[in-house]
């Protein structure tokens, strides 16, 4: 597997950032959708004969129409059994129309070129929340091996909300934000900016990724939030370290440094070590007997990524060996792995 090295300039000094970029409104979020549906029109690309289900489907859907079949006796090859899903967006309208994803659940060969027929989208409460039917045409789909194969394609706009979530943001007195990521200093910073912006008591850090909101009394909430989002904070973003295990790629911030460590991985031990006298960005490397010194006037992620790199390491050894600094404790920063 090849190795690709991505340096990302991660900012670990403080920037000024809205508070709409780092944290939600509690309660205002999209609503996943499910339904089962049956798609016509294939040309013998569909479920084959074998799948009860499907041959039960078609059986009940027929019913609907007042034509009575027996499952045993339908073999029809041009339909296929399907899962519909949605995202339901906040404060989404009767008559709105949303995205699906058609993605088949038995044998069939293909579904593009048939037609969705009226499926039911229902939320985890059980209700009916949008009705989807469409053409269904090769596109776009999230799973990109089922859209080469025709066994999954997304429908724009293929689905018309039928009830609204009920959420009476205009009447409430008090609202939460909950930040992206956990931080009892960018919590602080928050409430301080808040309660000097529009009054004492206005926001108070409930815990470091909670804040309350009340609102003034002389502003709607809608009013209110527009003006809490526009607000200036001084932000300090995480550090992260990005493995891709596919790809062998790794994302990780210029300065995101490593303290003195020795790592054994295989047949290779490696020591990383500061050096005072080592110029920045510069480094000395000593490689006897599979033993690998490292030093440098500072010592990062991408520079160890990048001499293993050199040294030939394969790419699952030196994700392996970056997680193993992790666990040491000599990495103080988030790694993950995707």
């Amino acid at each position: 597997m090849k190795f690709v090295l991505a340096v990302l300039l991660v900012m670990s000094t403080l920037q000024a950032v809205q508070i709409k970029e780092i944290a939600n409104v509690v309660g205002v979020r999209d609503n996943q959708l499910i339904g089962y549906g049956l798609v016509v029109g294939l040309n013998g690309t569909g479920d084959g004969s074998s799948l009860q289900f499907t041959r039960q489907s078609i059986s009940s859907m027929l019913q609907s129409v007042h034509v009575k079949v027996d499952p045993k006796n339908i073999k029809a090859k041009n339909v296929a059994a399907v899962m519909v899903t949605a995202k339901l967006p906040p404060f989404s309208r009767h008559g709105d129309k949303i995205d699906i994803e058609v993605s088949s659940i038995g044998d069939a060969k293909s579904i593009i070129g048939g037609t969705l027929l009226l499926t039911p989208l229902r939320a985890v409460d059980g209700n009916i929340y949008a009705l989807a039917q469409g053409s269904i045409r090769k596109g776009y789909s999230s799973d990109k091996r089922n859209v080469r194969k025709g066994t999954a394609a997304k429908i724009f706009k293929g689905a018309i909300v039928e009830k609204e979530v009920d959420f009476d943001l205009y009447n409430k007195q008090t609202i939460r934000l909950s930040l992206k990521r956990a931080d009892f200093e960018t919590a602080t910073r928050i409430e301080q900016k808040l309660n000097v912006r529009f009054g004492a008591g206005t926001a108070t850090a409930l815990d470091p990724r909670t804040i309350e909101l009340r609102r003034p009394a002389n502003q709607s909430m809608v009013t209110f939030l527009a003006a809490v989002d526009r607000q200036q904070i001084d932000y300090r973003g995480a550090q992260k370290v990005v493995i891709d295990e596919k790809t062998g790629t790794v994302v990780a911030g210029v300065d995101i440094r490593i303290d003195p460590v020795v790592i054994t991985h295989k047949d290779l031990t490696l020591k990383i070590a500061p050096k005072a006298d080592v110029a920045h960005g510069e480094s000395v490397i000593n490689s006897q007997k599979n033993v690998v010194s490292l030093r440098y006037g500072e010592v990062t992620v991408a520079n160890v990524a990048r001499v293993l790199q050199k040294l030939g390491s394969k790419a699952e050894d030196i994700i392996a060996i970056i997680e193993t600094i992790k666990q040491a404790g000599a990495l103080n920063a988030d790694v993950e792995v995707i």
